[in-house]
């Protein structure tokens, strides 16, 4: 079974995000459990906490069907000790955050090198350049320092595949094997796809056979056990231009077959498939649209 929704706005205090679950008429959500765009947020309130799980337990959402966001300051693979201490600090915030909602997952990209690692050396070391492989050891540390501060949660970090705009990483199938790898719990480790820095990272989805080849690739270097949501989002910049635009469904380069093939795909089922398309005046007929894909 499938569960569709979008990023809703909570509107200023966090318990409003499934009330605007339901009114899109949601099975499944994402929201920022503060303000994306600040390091530190208010503390919940008891009162924002109750709320917020009377008003999920009236969505009829499952908390494994929603997936909040980090804030987009953390940067977890930041090269300057300082600010990787800010990240780190804010991160284990917006984990206690979710775990004090009730909540089991919590989406971030990974993080970007900002070339500020050494660049004496960048030579290929495989699947990743020496300069992707310290960032990327320093994404690993980050998180394995996260779950231990938070070793009694059951709160998964779930790794969002980028487009690989910048120097951010995670855009490669590598990157996210790589950062698994070394994490030391993977039992509190996920990924989240989205389908516009899929196909702009470079991996097609536009075919049948284009989709089928894209998460064969996938399953043999992530594997589907680690996929715990995805975003559904059409994309305006053209296949491996690695450039972050989301389109609304049907209207970019991606088109709805990717959409059709995802809705009738069992290893997507029970996930959140959540929409963060541009045009949140339609994420209600988004959704019927790709529920009405099923069996087709």
């Amino acid at each position: 079974m499938k569960f569709v929704g979008a990023h809703v706005s909570a509107s200023g205090v966090v318990q409003n995000a499934p009330l605007n679950a339901i009114k899109i008429g949601a099975k499944a959500f994402a929201l920022f459990t503060k303000n994306q765009r600040q390091w530190k947020g208010k503390p919940l309130t008891m009162l924002e906490i109750d709320e917020f799980k009377i008003n999920l337990a009236k969505s009829g959402i499952s908390p494994k069907h929603v997936l909040p966001h980090d804030s987009y300051l953390i940067n977890l693979g930041h090269p300057e000790i300082e600010k990787i201490e800010q990240s780190k600090e804010a991160f284990i915030d917006e984990i206690r955050r979710c775990e004090q909602l009730g909540l089991i997952m919590l989406n971030f990209h990974p993080g970007s090198h900002l070339e500020k690692f050494s660049k004496k050396e960048k030579e290929d070391i495989g699947y990743v350049t020496q300069i992707e492989n310290d960032c990327l050891k320093r994404i690993a540390n980050s998180m394995n320092e996260a779950i231990e501060a938070t070793s009694k949660s059951n709160v998964k970090l779930v790794i969002e595949n980028t487009a690989g705009q910048g120097s951010n990483l995670g855009y490669k199938f590598e990157h996210l094997a790589y950062v698994i790898d070394r994490i030391e719990d993977k039992s509190r480790v996920g990924v989240c796809l989205d389908t516009c820095h899929t196909f702009t990272a470079g991996y097609d989805l536009r075919t049948k056979e284009a989709y089928e080849k894209t998460m064969q690739e996938f399953g043999d270097m992530v594997g589907f056990e680690y996929l715990c949501g995805m975003h559904l989002n059409d994309s305006k910049p053209p296949l491996g231009a690695r450039v972050d635009r989301h389109a609304s469904l049907g209207l970019g380069e991606l088109g709805w077959e990717p959409f059709r093939l995802i809705m009738n795909d069992s290893r997507m089922d029970d996930i959140p498939l959540v929409l963060e398309t541009i045009d949140e005046s339609i994420w209600a007929q988004e959704i019927k649209q790709l529920y009405a894909l099923i069996g087709k």
